[in-house]
């Protein structure tokens, strides 16, 4: 990785401008406050970037996509000229019949450059697949899987050409401790955005970014009962996530139709390898848009 860029200048003096881009994970879904307000693990991240205050905006969006992000989120989080920004986002586009890696790929370096550009320090990370999370059948949580782990590819790849702070966080004992996860088993309850902001805190600290306290990993509210958790799951969590998947659901029955005969054939291993030539040329055609004479 390369070393992490300062903006050459003293923005990251002291407690630096923290605005945080993404979706319903960055927006704190899983932590409630009250009032049907969430927390989330950037704002936990915040308290603890330095000695004085700061300057916090979380811009996240539940269900936004990287094309959120990029049209959306972006040009507001530009106006703030923040010293540290974090983008976590790309789970909803695998959620997509829409899904396309090399779009995901395009708007992505989109919105590391600019940030990058402009001297923010870049936090990134990537997450676990939606399928193995929801504990579906093999034939449903594979197509899933891949298309996460291509995500996950083109994250590594461009945080590692920007400069950016990564954080692995797609797989670990996080992940199956249940007790770090909420009702709907897709994003954290308190624990969990607690333990994604430690581990933030951490990353941040190695590199002096982060002088102020670290996040306590103890929650600060009782977790929600079974029956308040079962309640959710059948009233508002099964709306969220039929919202996110109805479009989805036709085409990942293709999908897992295509799963089992590739299996009975004794050839799924084609399908990796076709998701991993789609990542490939993904990031190929980055570089060849990015070459000064290319037209």
């Amino acid at each position: 990785m390369r070393p992490v860029r300062f903006g050459g200048s003293s923005r990251l003096d002291g407690a630096p401008d923290f605005v945080a881009l993404g979706d319903s994970l960055t927006e704190g879904v899983g932590d409630p406050v009250g009032d049907g307000a969430w927390r989330g693990w950037a704002a936990l991240l915040a308290a603890g970037l330095g000695g004085g205050p700061v300057r916090f905006t979380n811009l996240a969006v539940s269900g936004s996509q990287t094309r959120d992000v990029l049209e959306r989120q972006l040009p507001a989080a530009l106006e703030l000229r923040p010293g540290l920004v974090s983008v976590v986002v790309g789970v909803n586009d695998t959620l997509r019949c829409t899904f396309d890696i090399q779009a995901v790929a395009a708007r992505l370096d989109q919105v590391y450059a600019a940030l990058t550009e402009q001297g923010a320090v870049l936090l990134t990370a990537c997450l676990p697949d939606p399928g193995t999370m929801l504990g579906l059948p093999g034939a449903l949580a594979h197509p899933l899987a891949r298309r996460q782990r291509a995500v996950n590819t083109v994250v590594h790849a461009l945080s590692d050409r920007y400069g950016a702070l990564h954080l692995h966080a797609c797989e670990g004992d996080w992940i199956t401790d249940r007790a770090l996860w909420s009702a709907d088993r897709l994003h954290p309850g308190e624990r969990g955005h607690r333990q994604l902001a430690l581990r933030f805190h951490t990353l941040l600290a190695e590199h002096g970014l982060a002088t102020g306290p670290a996040p306590s990993p103890e929650p600060e509210f009782p977790g929600p009962t079974r029956s308040a958790s079962l309640r959710w799951l059948a009233t508002a969590g099964t709306g969220w996530v039929a919202r996110r998947c109805t479009d989805l659901l036709p085409q990942l029955l293709t999908l897992a139709a295509d799963e089992l005969r590739h299996r009975a054939r004794g050839t799924s291993a084609r399908l990796d390898l076709r998701t991993s030539a789609a990542v490939s040329a993904a990031l190929a055609a980055l570089s060849v848009a990015e070459q000064p004479d290319a037209a």
